[in-house]
């Protein structure tokens, strides 16, 4: 089941969607300062769907982001994910759509202390497989997507926001960075990878 509503996300209120000029970007990850919109234009929000991790047009996507972790890290992501992470209670995972094409993906799932170690905060929530097509970059869609995962992470009850990139991405680490995420301990899949940067914010 999919559910979509333009320039938001269906059952999710609250969502407020700024205007921002762009400072960098490379290979789907952008960051940005925010400024003023240019008179008279009025900057156009993605339309954000709820969908399943198993949903068509995130297999699409999957196999995108997978051909830049090959080009960046010589390998994919073989981190373990499963569609009963993202699915409410667990986790929520997004799709971002202009003009009716699927431009952008992003989720968070539960943080599982058993599964992946010790984190900051009491109820954590991980981001898994920010990505951006090339040919929508450098219009906003990682901030956008960023600001709605913590956004309904902490409606859901969560207080901490946590994830891991890599050193391949500085654009990525930029953004995060630029939005509050600091460094923590290492933890997950990667924890034992001298190249692999882990980060948290707290919510709320």
């Amino acid at each position: 089941m999919v559910t979509a509503i333009a320039g938001g996300v269906a059952g999710l209120p609250g969502l407020v969607v700024a205007w921002v000029g762009i400072v960098g970007v490379n290979a789907g990850y952008e960051f940005f300062a925010a400024t003023a919109a240019p008179p008279g234009v009025m900057p156009r929000a993605p339309d954000l769907r709820v969908v399943g991790y198993d949903d068509t047009d995130v297999l699409r996507l999957l196999a995108q982001v997978q051909q830049e972790y090959v080009r960046r890290y010589g390998g994919e992501d073989t981190t373990p994910l499963r569609t009963s992470m993202f699915v409410p209670g667990e986790g929520v995972f997004l799709v971002a759509y202009a003009a009716g094409r699927p431009v952008a993906m992003g989720g968070w799932r539960r943080h599982d202390e058993a599964r992946d170690g010790r984190v900051p905060g009491r109820r954590v929530a991980e981001i898994k497989r920010m990505f951006v097509v090339p040919e929508a970059r450098g219009r906003g869609h990682a901030r956008f997507l960023l600001a709605e995962l913590e956004r309904t992470a902490l409606e859901d009850g969560c207080d901490q926001m946590v994830l891991e990139t890599g050193q391949a991405q500085p654009e990525a680490i930029a953004l995060y960075r630029s939005a509050g995420y600091t460094d923590i301990e290492p933890f997950g899949h990667y924890a034992d990878d001298e190249h692999s940067v882990h980060l948290g914010k707290r919510l709320g």
